[in-house]
């Protein structure tokens, strides 16, 4: 069912969120020619982001549609969504949808795809969009069969799968690939997660950034002392997580590179190495941006891929494990069986530094702002509920009333927790598992795209004393 512009249905669609300001003019319908009614309002929708939303309801033909805008930062990253829907499955097709005008819809089962800037951002259902494509194809049909006949016949047996898909009849896989990174699918299970949806974040290309409309990144250039190096930290996280990483080495001088941020200002981003002790070697990414207020602070690890995945176990038991230290790497998962919580790796937030306490602090303000704990008056009391509860549990971890446990499973193994002695076998609360991956995750890391072959040659070449 796709969303109109009854202000009470949207309320209740988007899950109880607020709508003040709410904001009504007379708009010209562009079917039947008469003025009808255009509410806009911005609301947040729970577990993505606030949007500005702008429904129009026509009273003289019945014709409805929304737009979607996108209020707050824009994404760094491009997003894919995608969600298998099985036969006999109706509730899964009422999964809210937001999608960007750039993001791209597609069916593999019946080799279908809604290109992108087919109309504005708009919020729907899978059954809604699936239905709307429908009706769309089907408008045509008459005058289809009287210039391409073949055509129309097999428009129509599509038609027949499209609504069979739509109905439930047929399972399916959905998939919403956005290189804007605006759009989303509904998680109902959150903050746990979904077993039927997948969610990918990656890098956009100076391509995708063309598309957007966004200036395409320049070379790098350039290289600063390492007192800048420390300010460019303090100022994209905290002074207290500069600190935190320069006490292990102190780099001589940083590199820069010029950027341009999504916003489309200028802006730079600070790049220098450290080491430290237990772990490897890391590099580190900073960057601020002066026109919108985007910081960033990344960590990635130096060097190859290590041949084996990593699970690091530490049991929490007194205030002194609260100020350990965590690197926590793009590809780790963070779980807390204490909670029956689970937070799989999104891409989105990169390397992150900090501490036991920094980590819970994180996951609860993460959580607040892309969920919320508390909703609108329709939100369902069962809910709400949930949420007040969750994240009560998750404030009383840091007051350490029960011992708990956190688990970070990271398949690239370039996560670290630092040991509370000099020894790492002596800290018996601290466990290092190493585990070898599966073929998904190494599909999942793209090392089964990775071809050395001309590398190998080159050094065959360049060393052929070596070669017996």
């Amino acid at each position: 069912m796709e969303l109109g512009s009854v202000v009470e249905a949207v309320s209740e669609d988007v899950g109880g969120a607020s709508l003040d300001n709410i904001q009504s003019f007379e708009s010209l319908c562009m079917h039947c020619g008469q003025n009808g009614t255009t509410n806009s309002f911005i609301t947040f929708i729970p577990h993505f982001r606030k949007i500005w939303l702008s429904a129009f309801d026509c009273p003289h033909c019945g014709d409805k549609n929304n737009e979607v805008m996108f209020v707050g930062e824009i994404p760094t990253r491009c997003c894919c969504y995608t969600l298998v829907i099985p036969s006999g499955n109706p509730e899964l097709l009422n999964r809210q949808v937001v999608k960007s005008e750039y993001a791209i819809i597609k069916i593999p089962e019946l080799d279908f795809e809604i290109q992108s800037k087919t109309r504005c951002g708009s919020l729907s259902t899978i059954e809604g969009i699936l239905m709307r494509a429908a009706d769309e194809l089907q408008a045509l049909q008459e005058e289809r069969r009287k210039v391409a006949p073949e055509t129309a016949e097999a428009i129509d047996q599509f038609l027949v799968k499209l609504r069979a898909c739509a109905t439930g009849e047929l399972s399916f896989t959905f998939i919403l690939d956005d290189p804007a990174g605006n759009s989303f699918i509904e998680n109902p299970f959150a903050p746990s997660s979904d077993p039927s949806l997948t969610i990918k974040f990656y890098d956009r290309t100076d391509e995708k950034q063309a598309l957007l409309g966004y200036q395409v990144r320049e070379e790098p250039h350039g290289s600063v002392g390492a007192a800048a190096g420390h300010r460019a930290i303090a100022q994209s996280n905290s002074a207290e997580i500069a600190e935190a990483l320069l006490r292990y080495t102190a780099p001589e001088e940083v590199d820069i590179f010029p950027i341009i941020c999504a916003c489309g200002s200028s802006c730079e981003t600070r790049v220098f190495k450290i080491n430290i002790p237990y772990f490897q070697e890391a590099i580190l990414f900073a960057s601020t941006c002066d026109g919108c207020g985007y910081r960033s602070f990344e960590l990635k690890a130096g060097g190859g891929i290590p041949e084996k995945g990593k699970k690091i176990t530490l049991h929490v038991k007194n205030i002194n494990d609260l100020s350990r230290d965590v690197i926590k790497s793009d590809t780790s998962s963070i779980e807390v069986p204490e909670l029956d919580f689970e937070k799989l790796p999104s891409g989105t937030s990169g390397g992150a530094v900090t501490t036991i306490e920094g980590l819970v602090k994180n996951i609860s303000e993460s959580l607040e702002k892309l969920h919320g704990f508390t909703f609108g008056d329709s939100l369902e009391e069962d809910r709400r509920s949930k949420w007040l509860d969750f994240g009560d549990r998750l404030n009383k971890l840091l007051t350490l009333e029960k011992p708990w446990t956190l688990i970070l499973d990271d398949p690239e193994g370039n996560s670290f927790i630092a040991p509370a002695t000099d020894d790492l076998k002596d800290d018996k609360q601290l466990i290092y598992e190493e585990y070898e991956r599966t073929w998904e995750q190494d599909e999942e890391l793209g090392l089964h795209q990775m071809d050395t072959s001309s590398a190998d040659a080159a050094y065959e070449s360049a060393n052929p004393s070596n070669l017996e």
